[in-house]
């Protein structure tokens, strides 16, 4: 942190003959000399243009945070804030908006977003900032501001900057989240928002059409241009910053019908396409994120909308929405980029969304057929073995739900050693089915399954092509005496600490194999048997 210093302090530095030390005891001295004269200027009546240099000048210094301490005072951002005009005069949150010639309808555009860059500068750079941005009660500013989304005065600049300084703020500060959620009913604001950033209109019950496009296709609407996208985005990272604990709290049905308002307009978001290819991956990836954290029970609202002409249709159901969320998470699978935070978002989704509801499932498990070539179900099952665990637990769990957490179906469609990871980690490796409310409906094995059936790797999964039976022609004493060779190397391994041999346990977890347990395998036969026969005869778990 830069020290205030004097003309002496300065005069000692320069005295010492090191550059450095005099060079940095310059720049600190213009740098706070500088801040401290333009807020000075700008408490003064002058002109507007004189004002926005004053406010250039300050967002330029408050870049540095080695010299933010003039502008981090209660009285400096006090300034800043009027200038912002998101200034409160009082602790009931009066606005202050009109005073000192701040009056918005004579407000200059460009003095108000040289003040707010400045105020996101300092929130950004200085924890004291942040601070006293919350107990000036900035949020109440820019939250009036914000019920303005209809109105047309504002431009892009002021509108995105209003933005990204509640994105700041509920990125910082939880006490400001949790005053925009319960105070200032940020959910609806931030959703009435985004609906009028977007041009939406409401054709029917949580159905949403793009104001003068209704009746057109999604794929065939003009794509979103540049400066709604910027401020889409910043809408749905605030919208996520507030709810992210949604999914651990109880909604009543107030809140749940103002989520599902939201996942409505999430919908159309996920069907529209924005102007450049990186634009429109990012703008996907904010509404993919978001829709994670609204309730599980409003998801339903992607599945509303009626079935129009060029609509995916299942079992009478419009899966436009749930087939863009699955294109999209192959997407990113092919791109096969730090998968943990680009994928698992939309895959948790999927999961959720099949584990909730039914034709979901369905339409799911329709798209991921016996694992062959470079199929869909090819790269999940790959995924299982992963190197991150969560990636690896996530892509079991996808699948795992589409089987409808029955064991032997989910050891049917993906191998066994694919699914040994998630069942050993639940205790199931002994069969049986783990909780989950599922129905009782179609037959497990599809007709894709059917046929490669004669052809599927019991253990990997993978259908292969028929291979000669490396045993053909041995006898079973030549066949016992691989099998002992196979122990000893086993025992082996593990005496040099190599591997850890397991088996399985009746409670159907894996335990470890003692050392001495591989040691009588791999010296008697008899010793291997007597524990397989021991095991048949105890009932299953």
């Amino acid at each position: 942190m830069a020290m205030k210093m004097d003309l002496n302090s300065i005069i000692e530095q320069m005295e010492t003959g090191e550059q450095d030390s005099a060079l940095t005891a310059l720049q600190s001295y213009n740098q706070e000399v500088l801040g401290e004269l333009v807020l000075g200027f700008l408490n003064r009546d002058l002109q507007p243009s004189c004002h926005l240099a004053c406010l250039e000048t300050v967002r330029i210094l408050s870049r540095d945070p080695l010299c933010l301490d003039p502008f981090t005072s209660r009285s400096a951002m006090s300034t800043l804030a009027r200038f912002a005009g998101i200034a409160v005069s009082s602790p009931g949150g009066a606005h202050n908006q009109g005073e000192e010639g701040q009056a918005e309808e004579n407000a200059d555009q460009e003095v108000i977003t040289e003040a707010l860059k400045s105020i996101c500068n300092l929130l950004l750079h200085n924890q004291t900032g942040q601070v006293v941005a919350a107990d000036l009660q900035l949020i109440k500013g820019v939250a009036e501001r914000l019920k303005q989304c209809h109105d047309p005065i504002w431009n892009h600049e002021v509108r995105f900057f209003d933005l990204r300084l509640t994105f700041l703020l509920t990125a910082l500060r939880v006490d400001v989240r949790a005053q925009l959620v319960q105070e200032l009913h940020g959910i609806s604001l931030l959703g009435n928002q985004l609906e009028a950033t977007l041009g939406l209109c409401w054709p029917d019950t949580l159905e949403t059409a793009r104001a003068g496009f209704e009746g057109v296709p999604p794929e065939e609407l003009p794509p979103l241009s540049r400066q709604p996208t910027e401020r889409a985005m910043e809408i749905l990272k605030i919208l996520f910053n507030i709810t992210f604990d949604t999914n651990r709290r109880k909604v009543d049905e107030g809140d749940a019908a103002e989520y599902r308002h939201v996942g409505a307009i999430l919908r159309h978001c996920l069907l529209s396409q924005a102007e450049g290819e990186e634009r429109n991956e990012e703008f996907q990836s904010h509404t993919v994120n978001l829709l994670g954290n609204l309730p599980l029970h409003c998801l339903d609202v992607l599945l509303v909308p009626k079935v129009q002409q060029g609509s995916i249709e299942y079992m009478g159901v419009n899966m436009d929405a749930v087939n863009m969320l699955l294109e999209f998470m192959e997407s990113r699978l092919d791109q096969g980029l730090k998968l943990k935070e680009t994928l698992l978002p939309s895959l948790n989704l999927l999961t959720e969304s099949a584990r909730i509801h039914r034709e979901t499932r369905k339409f799911l498990r329709s798209k991921t057929k016996p694992e062959v070539g470079n199929a869909l179900r090819n790269k999940l099952v790959r995924i299982m073995t992963h190197i991150d665990t969560d990636v690896k637990d996530c892509g079991a769990e996808f699948l795992f739900v589409l089987c409808k957490e029955n064991v032997s179906r989910f050891i049917k469609y993906t191998g066994y050693g694919n699914a040994a990871g998630l069942l050993a980690a639940r205790g199931l490796l002994r069969g049986a089915r783990d909780s989950g409310i599922y129905s009782e409906d179609e037959e497990s094995e599809t007709e894709e399954y059917k046929e490669a059936k004669a052809n599927i790797n019991p253990v990997t999964g993978v259908v292969e092509e028929n291979q000669p039976d490396p045993m053909e022609g041995m006898t079973e004493e030549q066949k016992e005496m691989e099998a002992m060779k196979l122990v000893s190397m086993f025992d082996r391994l593990s005496r040099n600490n190599l591997i850890q041999p397991m088996q399985l346990g009746m409670d159907g977890t894996m335990r470890e194999i003692a050392p001495e347990d591989l040691h009588k395998m791999a010296h008697n036969p008899l010793f291997q048997q007597e524990q397989l026969d021991n095991s048949d005869s105890e009932p299953e778990a």
